[in-house]
């Protein structure tokens, strides 16, 4: 079980770089001890007899097809060998927005923070240490952005995001770096995560500031962070009664909760 949580931690902490955690787990199928060869026999002096003339001739080693057939394949014959993935359970993760306004008869500016638990996907890694974005992705479904303020919700939906046309955002990773060449035994770790965000029908590539801490053998926890412009995606800002004045800056905000998928 101890063994087990070392795995897990090694590859959540190293954020989401599937090389550590497969380089654990085959280290631990490397140290299975090996069947023990027979110590050599002393050799055996030689006799004047004669060789039997009438003993057969050796055999050449077979070369079927069968036997070819037979042997390992290699894991670059198969793309999807020495994965693995790790994927959000949707219960315990949340996304969202967070922008600077100034509202009308409020002294000082506040956050505009809009949530949503509707975030699905997977991430996974391969032996070598990359990602394989052909098969990760995170979704948010945007129709489901809350914040404190339902005239804020509507101009959002209808303006901004155009969620009638456009109901998810989507990221798929690519690298991470700034990993910890040395992990600590406890506490979390933090490093930088890189993909294409796409926003409506606009796609970039983003980098996000990321702290990961395991919470259980089979699960972990990341928040992860990035900020854009309005402009950056083609946004327009929100216009309500209210607001006299928002930054051209929104922030996304992620905390979700990865757990190990089962074979």
């Amino acid at each position: 079980m101890k063994q087990n949580a070392v795995i897990f931690r090694r590859f959540v902490l190293t954020g989401i770089a599937a090389a550590a955690f497969l380089a654990l787990a085959m280290g631990c199928a490397a140290n299975t001890p090996s069947p023990t060869a027979a110590p050599p026999t002393a050799a055996v002096a030689p006799t004047n007899a004669p060789a039997p003339t009438d003993a057969p001739a050796p055999t050449d080693a077979p070369t079927s097809a069968a036997t070819a057939a037979n042997a390992p394949t290699s894991t670059s014959d198969n793309p999807t060998a020495g994965t693995v993935t790790l994927t959000v359970v949707p219960g315990k993760s949340q996304a969202g927005y967070r922008v600077r306004e100034q509202l009308a008869g409020v002294n000082l500016p506040s956050d505009a923070v809009g949530t949503t638990n509707a975030i699905t996907g997977s991430i996974v890694g391969k032996a070598d240490g990359t990602i394989v974005s052909a098969d990760s992705k995170f979704v948010v479904d945007l129709t489901t952005l809350k914040s404190d303020q339902p005239l804020r919700d509507g101009f959002i939906q209808r303006s901004t995001l155009n969620t009638a046309q456009y109901p998810t955002a989507t990221f798929v990773p690519t690298s991470a770096s700034g990993l910890p060449t040395t992990l600590p035994p406890t506490g979390p770790v933090s490093f930088k995560l890189t993909g294409d965000l796409t926003v409506r029908d606009v796609t970039k590539p983003t980098t996000w500031d990321v702290t990961c801490t395991p919470t259980s053998q089979t699960e972990g926890t990341c928040q992860a962070t990035t900020t854009f412009t309005f402009e950056d995606f083609q946004l327009t800002q929100p216009r309500v009664a209210r607001v006299l004045s928002i930054e051209d800056k929104i922030t996304l905000e992620v905390n979700v909760t990865l757990q190990v998928a089962q074979p």
